[in-house]
C-alpha cells in the first residue's frame, strides 16, 4: 500500500483541523481548538483502484508572529492550503506561504480550499482574484467542514494529483 503525506496549511482558525476531523471521522465540532505543533491523522482511500494511506499533518496556523517551519514539510507529497474567505487577509497569507513552499520545496501538488462555503454571505474576498488564480492553473475548491460540502472531493483530488505527479 502506498503512503502519502499531506500537509494542512494556512492561517490560524481557517478550519484545517475541522476539515481533517470531517474527512477522517465524519464529525464537526463548533468549539475552536488551537493546534499546537502538529497533529497527525490518517485515512486509507481508494484512488483509481489503488489503496493509498494518507498521512494528514495538521500543522499549526500561521500568523504574523509565527511562520510554518519548512522542516515540517519534509517528505510531503501534497498540501491543502486552507483559506477562510470571511477573513480577506487569510488568502494573502496563504499565497505568501505557497510562494515560500515553492521556493523551498519546488512545485508540489496543492489545492487552495475556500473553506466555510456555508457562510457565503459573509465572504470578504475578491472573487476576481480567485478567478485569476484558477486561470493561472491554481486548483481551487469550495469546502465546508461544518456541512461536509467538498471535503471528500478536496482530499480525493489531491490524492489523485499526487499519484499523477509521482508517475
Amino acid at each position: 500500500m502506498l503512503q502519502k503525506k499531506i500537509c494542512m496549511l494556512g492561517s490560524f482558525s481557517v478550519g484545517k483541523t475541522s476539515l481533517v476531523r470531517r474527512f477522517v471521522n465524519g464529525i464537526f465540532n463548533e468549539q475552536y481548538q488551537t493546534s499546537i505543533g502538529v497533529k497527525i491523522d490518517n485515512k486509507t482511500v481508494d484512488v483509481s483502484g489503488e489503496e493509498v494511506k494518507l498521512l494528514l499533518w495538521d500543522i499549526y496556523g500561521e500568523d504574523r508572529f509565527q511562520k510554518v517551519q519548512m522542516s515540517y514539510l519534509s517528505g510531503m507529497s501534497g498540501y491543502l492550503l486552507v483559506v477562510d474567505p470571511t477573513r480577506r487577509d487569510t488568502l494573502e497569507d496563504a499565497l505568501d506561504l505557497q510562494q515560500r513552499i515553492n521556493e523551498a520545496k519546488g512545485l508540489v501538488p496543492s489545492i487552495l480550499l475556500l473553506n466555510k462555503c456555508d457562510l457565503l454571505e459573509d465572504w470578504d474576498i475578491d472573487l476576481d482574484r480567485i478567478a485569476l488564480l484558477e486561470r493561472n492553473r491554481q486548483p481551487v475548491l469550495r469546502t465546508s467542514a461544518k456541512t461536509g460540502e467538498g471535503v471528500e472531493l478536496a482530499f480525493s483530488r489531491l490524492a489523485q494529483a499526487m499519484l499523477e505527479s509521482a508517475a
